[in-house]
């Protein structure tokens, strides 16, 4: 029996739709990237995106550092983060970021979907878990020793928003009227937020007790 040209554009269709859906960077036109040298990168820690601060160390890949990566639609970050440490609340726009414990911890994460419903888990080394692309994702360290644990993203810039430093570069009337609160308090908590950046942060106000309350419930 032929197929009708209406099936077959439904069809392609679907396959198109498919591959964009499961690509977050255009698909390559060659193997890689021209003048390449190396496919490796040595030492994430020292050669890689390095930020320090008072919740750890992060290491990430971009084009620049490791331009093996382009084209490829890949990045890696390798995270080292202390005892209450946190990889504060934020999103990826261009990609969703699978992530592995290797070490330490354990790890409290979790992610809020399009309807408002946390997903939250604790991870043991050895554990996997995914953070769908765009949604609002976060990591602390609730245990009493290190974590170390590596993410990998699908996209060689796949972008990183961080929530609470976002939000206070709202107009000032949108943002009371977004938190129900006034003014007066909006410049009060905009007074504590941690400057914009990709580093690790932990502080003292939070609650957190190395070790304590290992539990999706807090």
């Amino acid at each position: 029996m032929k197929a009708s040209p209406v099936l077959i554009s439904l069809v392609l269709l679907f396959v198109t739709s498919l591959r964009f859906a499961n690509s977050a960077d255009p698909d390559p036109v060659r193997d890689f990237a021209t003048g390449l040298s190396t496919f490796t990168l040595r030492n994430i820690f020292k050669n890689g995106d390095v930020s320090s601060d008072t919740g750890g160390i992060r290491a990430a890949t971009n084009p620049q550092n490791f331009p093996a990566v382009q084209t490829q639609g890949l990045s890696v970050v390798r995270f080292k983060m202390v005892p209450c440490g946190s990889n504060l609340p934020h999103t990826h726009p261009r990609a969703a970021e699978v992530l592995s414990l290797l070490s330490g911890g354990p790890l409290q994460v979790g992610f809020v979907d399009t309807t408002g419903a946390s997903h939250i888990d604790i991870m043991y080394p050895g554990d996997v878990t995914v953070f769908p692309r765009g949604v609002l994702h976060f990591e602390l360290n609730v245990g009493s020793v290190e974590a170390e644990y590596l993410s990998a993203l699908n996209s060689e810039n796949p972008g990183t928003l961080t929530s609470s430093e976002a939000l206070f570069h709202i107009p000032l009337r949108a943002l009371a009227t977004s938190l129900n609160v006034d003014q007066k308090t909006v410049k009060s908590l905009n007074s504590t937020v941690h400057p914009y950046g990709p580093g690790l942060k932990k502080t003292a106000n939070s609650g957190c007790v190395p070790g304590r309350d290992i539990s999706t419930a807090f």
